[in-house]
């Protein structure tokens, strides 16, 4: 859990990178962290230095084998970390969803040079952002492209589009863009974010997770080199793993949520000088009735992170899986998308419940702009929204009644 802040550690951690997810330097990181969340949500301030932090501790790598450089962590370790990230600010920690996406994709395909080259350069500390969104496709969340293409340059190519919702991207040192060849088949690149021709906006105008970078992104005429265009034949034939983690991604951060909800509710008994007029006790400490409310706060946390980590124990099945043949493969990952868009409709509804629950702890005193606990319920709707869970629902719903098998696109 966080600690309150006047347990801090100096901010100047140091970091015996990369961090693993047991490092106490991890704890410190978060308890960082979590001091100015609040501010930075309420007047929103961007978190460039909280972000450099976790480059300098090499967060990044979790995931990536001790063997080459990286913390080695399961999938239910990473998931562990999401869900105390996204305690200490839900908005640093969507801010590197796609870097875990992208990284995790990385880490199914075969170690290729370039490959290679990426992983180091998150070892390195490099963070990855997204590029994905195009307005103009009909069908959100498919990963469909219509107007950002190449076009040949020499021994490269050229790069012009437009995307949205570039979550992450605006603190990234390198960004995934999804794209057209030449010939119009759908590819993807790895490019750096600095190069010239890539713009960043910080356009997003959301009610909730403010901070993300969720902005536009803009690429005119930006030098693409031929080794940095990934086609669907150098990456697995199976991305399925691939679109859970970013779906499950966003449950852990409403997970942790429900931790913050529950740390502040319980801090705000603690201050309270007086209670309601129709009371039975005249401590608020003290008041069954409130601490019937902290209490269903606490088991909403209790078991929303049971759930997301139950979601992750199946993809870390998978690997042994995918040793066993292809039809014991396709049963695991059945279960970690099951698994994970089960979650999403039970964690999304827990996080919106406790979120509104603090105010029965608080009162009319908790809705003041200055205190932001407003930030729970915004920021948790907000990522709730993402994919709509009575899409999930209703696919759950027609794969156990008819066996129709679960959409594997669209971060299912």
């Amino acid at each position: 859990m966080i600690k309150s802040p006047e347990k801090l550690a100096d901010p100047t951690i140091q970091f015996s990178a990369p961090v693993t997810a047991n490092s106490p330097e991890l704890q410190q990181l978060f308890d960082f962290i979590a001091l100015g969340a609040s501010q930075r949500d309420r007047d929103r301030i961007l978190p460039y230095d909280v972000v450099e932090l976790i480059r300098r501790s090499r967060l990044g790598a979790l995931r990536i084998p001790v063997a080459e450089g990286g913390g080695g962590s399961t999938a239910r370790e990473l998931f562990e970390v999401v869900i105390r990230l996204g305690d200490a600010d839900p908005n640093v920690a969507h801010i590197v969803r796609n870097h875990f996406s992208v990284t995790e994709r990385i880490l199914r395909s075969e170690r290729t040079q370039r490959n290679r080259r990426w992983l180091k350069a998150v070892v390195d500390g490099a963070i990855i952002g997204l590029a994905s969104t195009e307005l103009e496709v009909k069908r959100a969340g498919g990963g469909g492209v219509a107007n950002t293409k190449l076009t040949p340059d020499g021994d490269g190519y050229r790069l012009n589009g437009t995307k949205y919702y570039s979550t992450g991207s605006l603190y990234a040192d390198l960004i995934f863009v999804r794209l057209l060849t030449p010939d119009d088949t759908v590819a993807l690149a790895l490019l750096p974010t600095k190069r010239e021709g890539v713009d960043l906006v910080d356009d997003w105008d959301g009610f909730g997770q403010r901070l993300t970078g969720t902005g536009t992104t803009t690429f005119t005429n930006v030098r693409v080199e031929a080794d940095e265009v990934i086609l669907d034949t150098d990456t697995d034939k199976d991305n399925l793993p691939y679109n859970i983690v970013p779906q499950l991604f966003l449950t852990a951060i409403n997970a942790g949520i429900i931790r913050s909800v529950l740390r502040d509710a319980t801090a705000l008994v603690h201050k309270r000088p007086r209670t309601f007029y129709h009371a039975v006790a005249e401590q608020a400490a003290d008041d069954p009735l409130l601490q019937q409310t902290v209490g269903q706060i606490a088991t909403n946390a209790f078991a929303a992170e049971a759930i997301v980590l139950a979601a992750a124990d199946a993809l870390d099945r998978l690997p042994a899986a995918q040793a066993q043949g292809e039809e014991s493969e396709t049963a695991v990952a059945l279960a970690a998308s099951l698994g994970a868009a089960k979650a999403k409709l039970i964690v999304d509804e827990l996080a919106l419940r406790s979120s509104t629950l603090l105010f029965e702890v608080g009162g009319a005193s908790t809705t003041k702009k200055s205190s932001n606990f407003d930030r729970h319920w915004r920021n948790a709707r907000t990522l709730a929204s993402h994919n709509p869970g009575h899409f999930k629902a209703r696919a759950i719903g027609d794969y156990e009644i008819n066996g129709t098998p679960l959409p594997t696109r669209g971060f299912f």
